[in-house]
């Protein structure tokens, strides 16, 4: 009875506590305070606005340390998305409306918002009221500031505060990373897992799950997966393909070498009018050289053949005949052929040269007689392809990528596809057809496209590696990262012209019947066919926009699009956009478009830290099943800082995939980027496969890739965990994903253990059915920092079996049914 007592006694004194903490509290809060709204000017508004609060206009708050509650989307990236001298006001309804200027020239933009949290899509307005008079100055975190003032609810501003506090409790958990778990996990012992199949509950998922998103960033196509050895083989490169690099232009990587000979560009009588640039030769006397350096080089394979060839003709009429050499860095001929020009108009002219030697060089065609000599179109293929494809792809870098047994591929872009400015947007048909017939343009990534690699090469691989084809094209938008402002009516989102977006939209059907139609009956389905592919493509899905703004203009745009593909074919899955990240406006506007349209299916982008995929393991769970609208997750990576791919960033990606298996029914589609990238041409990093002219290096985030690509299923089979110890962070650094390969029978268990110890598993496959006495085990382990290879072995399997996982591993046990 006496415990009775002071246990009440205690819990008396201790509501009276709270119950006046309280009083106080509601005592101390006002009803109304002064809402300072500002961006820093020291920072050209770039962090976004800003708020303090204040009971006496005299002393400021700042609500949420350099937080900003909007940022602006008009401009590129980074130091151009500024938002200036930003006013804000409250309208009649009650909704507050933000106008800032934008900059010195493009006018203004604007954003609505009920709570100052969540703001609705920005717009650009031509021009606004002056709100100059409406600013005043004051002092914020010792730093004066000019910005407007309201006269608010306490309730308004303390959602304010409440809210920067959860996103900074969540940032505290995002950083969470692997190479901390040295203090986070001091003293853990190693963990006794089981993992206990659970088959009654099995369910269907996407076959189409892994698939490969190829965008040509990084020199991935033109010096890399396109084979061509020749750099500006057509004399097309630009200044503007460098934004005004005047070094880049029609001779870049082709030089004279020697005397008594010029070397000139000229665009009277080209090939073709998408082709004007070729290069002339005025030879005095014999000797000199045109050399092409190629992409880093030439590099040859001792006894490999390459298939030269290039338009010529000698205005003249003189024939000239030319020696074509590979020549190394110590003027070794590493191989050599002839041939003779003498066509007064334009002709195709051929020849084979053997590599004598392994080599890196550079090419020289060297004229054996006096007269002027015409060039374009030079190119240097090797023979020996991926499947032996004309026009085709480096073979080594092509099967990497096969290796991944991607069940689609998605090209060619990205940011490519919608480009930087309307006359930027990806033309598919200008990358189809004779090679001297395709019009290059610039790569928003700041280089040059040939559309050597083109829409017909695309299909052709897909094909060739069984992959379903996932064109990607412009929604009548182009890239919300384009610096093109002014007369777009809306910044870099001033879509293409109503006038004009009919012919566009019959340029996206006209694609589809290319892919699909009739050899015979249809009009693009004959230039497929005359393209060598008589055989329809059979494609299925169709991509409409990429990380887009989700603005009226893009929704108007979009909604004509879809609408045209669904009245026309309507068995086509049109996969939409929801803007370049998994929350925020775009996202929200983006679903609700894809709700209303009902779209097939959505494209989701986001880049995130360890400690996100860690803690977002249950994101498609919360996905409503009600929807038709499936999810393509189109680019994820894990990102570190100083942006490596290790072990770290792998088993991160691996820990996610396996929830992503877990949702296959509502996830249809995944796919890493960026996909490749050549050595000392990189703008962006991570990506899967790194290379050079010689090397591919897969990263360690390829095997987990191609593991799971490898050993896919068509059936999820959800399994029980109990682990013996019951800490939540341990909970969260284990997974487990078991799914059945319908083709083969195979069952596939995948387990991830991102501890830093080991964890004791036993695994129960009671219900699967009789299995197999032993099976295929491949093991990823590593320290944080570690960039392993895989280990293969094999190990007995029983209907109940233990498995060790070592720490920080990623183990794929394929188990094949009884005979």
């Amino acid at each position: 009875m006496r415990k009775l007592f002071l246990f009440l006694a205690v819990l008396f004194v201790t509501f009276q506590q709270v119950t006046l903490a309280a009083i106080r509290e509601v005592a101390s809060t006002p009803d109304s305070v002064y809402l300072f709204s500002f961006a820093t000017s020291g920072d050209d508004g770039r962090s976004g606005l800003r708020f303090a609060w204040s009971m006496d206009q005299e002393n400021w708050f700042e609500v949420g340390r350099n937080y900003g509650y909007l940022r602006c989307d008009y401009s590129r990236w980074g130091s151009q998305k500024k938002m200036l001298d930003p006013c804000l006001k409250q309208s009649s309804e009650g909704e507050w409306i933000c106008t800032w200027k934008l900059n010195d020239r493009d006018g203004y933009g604007q954003a609505t918002s009920k709570d100052l949290i969540y703001w609705t899509s920005q717009k650009y307005p031509r021009t606004t009221p002056d709100f100059e008079g409406m600013r005043v100055k004051a002092v914020v975190a010792g730093e004066e500031q000019k910005g407007s003032i309201n006269r608010v609810a306490w309730e308004l501003v303390d959602g304010l505060s409440k809210h920067y506090d959860w996103n900074q409790y969540r940032n505290s958990l995002y950083g969470e990373r692997p190479v901390q778990d040295g203090e986070r996990f001091a003293g853990l012992k190693p963990v006794q897992a089981t993992v206990t199949v659970q088959p009654e509950r099995a369910k269907e998922i996407s076959e189409l799950l892994l698939g490969a998103f190829f965008e040509d960033i990084n020199y991935s196509a033109d010096g890399g997966l396109y084979a061509e050895l020749i750099q500006n083989r057509d004399f097309e490169y630009d200044p503007s393909d460098r934004e005004g690099d005047k070094n880049w232009n029609s001779t870049h990587s082709w030089a004279l070498k020697g005397e008594k000979a010029g070397f000139t560009i000229d665009t009277a009588d080209p090939i073709h009018p998408n082709n004007p640039h070729y290069a002339v030769l005025n030879v005095e006397q014999p000797g000199a050289a045109l050399v092409n350096a190629g992409f880093d080089g030439i590099a040859l394979n001792i006894g490999e053949k390459y298939d030269f060839s290039m338009f010529a003709r000698v205005p003249q009429g003189k024939s000239n005949k030319l020696k074509i050499r590979l020549v190394d860095g110590e003027g070794k001929v590493c191989g050599e052929t002839s041939l003779s020009v003498s066509s007064r108009q334009w002709k195709t002219y051929k020849a084979v040269i053997t590599a004598k030697v392994t080599a890196d060089t550079h090419l020289e065609i060297i004229p054996q007689s006096a007269g002027e000599l015409n060039l374009d179109m030079v190119s240097l293929f090797p023979q020996d392809t991926f499947k032996g494809r004309k026009n085709g792809l480096r073979k080594d870098l092509a099967q990497t990528i096969a290796d991944i047994h991607p069940r689609f591929i998605r090209f060619p872009g990205g940011c490519v596809a919608h480009g930087d400015g309307l006359k930027n947007i990806y033309q598919w048909k200008n990358t189809v057809g004779p090679l001297e017939a395709r019009k290059a343009q610039r790569n928003l990534w700041g280089y040059h496209q040939s559309m050597g690699l083109g829409y017909f090469e695309y299909f052709q691989f897909c094909e060739d590696i069984g992959a379903e084809p996932l064109p990607v094209l412009a929604a009548g938008v182009p890239c919300q990262n384009s610096a093109c402002h002014g007369n777009l009516g809306g910044g870099q989102q001033g879509g293409i012209p109503m006038s004009e977006m009919g012919a566009y939209i019959q340029d996206i059907l006209d694609l589809i019947e290319w892919a699909n139609g009739d050899a015979k009956k249809t009009k693009w389905g004959k230039v497929r066919a005359e393209a060598g592919h008589p055989k329809p493509f059979n494609l299925k899905y169709i991509g409409i926009g990429n990380e887009d703004l989700i603005t009226d203009i893009f929704k108007e745009r979009f909604t004509m699009i879809f609408n045209a593909i669904k009245e026309k074919y309507p068995e086509m899955i049109v996969v939409g956009t929801v803007g370049p990240f998994n929350e925020g406006t775009d996202y929200v506007e983006g679903w609700k478009l894809a709700d209303k349209l009902g779209v097939p299916m959505v494209d989701e982008h986001y880049y995130q830290s360890p400690g996100w995929f860690l803690h977002n393991q249950d994101f498609y769970d919360k996905y409503d099943r009600s929807k038709k609208t499936k999810v393509y997750l189109g680019e994820y990576a894990t990102h570190i800082p100083g942006r490596k791919a290790n072990i770290e960033t792998a088993l991160t990606e691996a820990l996610y995939l396996a929830s992503l298996e877990r949702n296959g029914d509502v996830v249809h589609m995944t796919s890493y980027a960026p996909l490749l990238a050549k050595e000392r041409h990189t703008q962006w990093n991570p990506d899967l496969i790194y290379f050079n002219n010689r090397e591919v290096k897969p990263t360690t985030g390829y095997y987990v890739q191609k593991l799971y690509g490898q050993n896919a299923g068509s059936e999820y089979l959800p399994s029980k965990i109990v682990l013996d110890n019951k800490d939540d962070k341990v909970r969260k650094r284990f997974a487990s994903s078991i799914v059945r390969d319908s083709a083969s029978g195979d069952v596939i268990v995948k387990l991830v253990n991102l501890l830093p110890v080991e964890v004791n598993t036993n695994v129960d496959l009671s219900g699967i059915g009789a299995v197999q006495p032993s099976a295929k085990r491949t093991v990823l382990t590593g320290k944080p920092t570690d960039t392993p290879l895989p280990v293969e072995d094999r190990i007995q399997i029983a209907e109940k079996f233990d498995c060790n996982l070592p720490a920080y591993s990623f183990t794929v046990i394929r188990i094949q049914k009884a005979n």
